[in-house]
């Protein structure tokens, strides 16, 4: 008994001398398990946020470039329908300008008639001077009908007047009062322009391949308003110089007065001029066909194109848009008078004429 007493004693304190090392063992292990897990928790944290980051940006590029090509392809179907519609329109002005042509070749016929009757008629030259006015007052009617030609008209009526008046006849004075009074009405008429409204339509169209668009312009004009580096210019102060202009390209605000600016690529840009060319070639057709409605509203289009995609604050895109303002208000059409009297004063005359020489030549 008192042999394992001292045994037993001696036995117990090894127990706890041996729980704490086994405890502080542990410890260390999981302090150094909890860091090595933390690291790697951070990594693949890290990792993720910048796998979803990156996935997002990719999404979001994807997204905005399918809209971008929405809208290209948007705006190319409506220039095909704007090219289509002035091609029909350019097709209509074509058939009338046929048709114009048509009514010259037979006023050009009858002016060959008229040369071979006045061979035929050389031995009366009465009854070949009012031929001549007959003939001369119709084509003055025919400028006035077919293409408002007054300043024509006028001149026919006054090689008409001319020719009575070489005659030197006192007969003929009625029929010289009677044109007189017709050409006082075409004089009274406002004077129209049509050959100078013309040739400001074929310089804005020589003007539109110069034009600048608005993102173009506001960017040279960015570069020409920076100022020229000092002639003593270190390399030092030349680099600060550049990194300073740098960094003031980062972020710019400015107030361009539209709400979006359209930016167009490159073939887009050339559809565009194109169209507007076909807008100014329209509204020239129509000024000579005398079309105000059309001409209006081609000169109107022209205008809104030029200040929406064009910079109109440049001296190019002023003097365009200028160019336009003025053409749109000029009145290319004006009511036209009567001026039939005379034609018919004339036929009177020589139907009385004929009259009167029918009992002659029965005696």
């Amino acid at each position: 008994m008192n042999e394992q007493t001292p045994q037993q004693e001696n036995a117990t304190p090894k127990t706890p001398t041996a729980e704490p090392r086994a405890k502080l063992s542990v410890a260390d292990v999981f302090a150094r398990i909890s860091v090595t897990q933390l690291t790697l928790a951070a990594l693949v944290a890290i990792f993720l946020w910048q796998w979803l980051a990156g996935h997002m940006a990719i999404s979001d590029m994807r997204r905005e470039l399918a809209e971008k090509i929405a809208q290209m392809d948007g705006v190319s179907k409506a220039n095909q329908i704007l090219l289509e519609r002035s091609q029909d329109q350019v097709r209509e002005l074509a058939a009338k300008m046929a048709t114009l042509e048509t009514h010259q070749a037979e006023a050009q016929n009858q002016r060959v008639a008229l040369e071979a009757l006045y061979t035929d008629l050389s031995v009366n030259r009465d009854e070949t001077a009012l031929a001549e006015v007959e003939q001369m007052l119709l084509i003055a009617g025919q400028q006035l009908q077919l293409s408002a030609n007054v300043r024509a008209a006028l001149i026919a009526m006054q090689s008409a007047d001319a020719r009575l008046q070489r005659m030197d006849r006192p007969a003929f004075n009625g029929l010289r009062k009677a044109i007189g009074q017709d050409m006082d009405k075409l004089r009274a008429l406002p004077d129209v322009d049509i050959a100078g409204i013309n040739y400001q339509l074929d310089a804005l169209m020589i003007a539109v391949d110069e034009l600048p668009l608005v993102y173009q312009q506001r960017n040279s004009r960015q570069a020409a308003a920076q100022p020229a580096p000092p002639a003593d210019e270190t390399a030092w102060q030349k680099l600060l110089r550049e990194i300073w202009q740098d960094a003031k390209q980062l972020v710019r605000i400015e107030d361009t007065g539209k709400a979006e600016i359209p930016l167009l690529p490159p073939e887009q840009e050339f559809f565009l001029r194109e169209n507007l060319k076909l807008r100014l070639l329209s509204a020239r057709l129509a000024l000579l066909s005398r079309d105000e409605e059309s001409f209006r509203h081609e000169m109107k289009t022209a205008q809104a194109w030029t200040a929406r995609y064009f910079d109109t604050k440049s001296g190019e895109g002023a003097n365009m848009l200028a160019g336009l303002r003025k053409a749109a208000t000029a009145s290319i059409v004006i009511e036209l008078p009567d001026i039939s009297p005379s034609l018919q004063a004339v036929r009177n005359y020589r139907l009385t004429r004929e009259g009167a020489a029918l009992p002659k030549a029965a005696r």
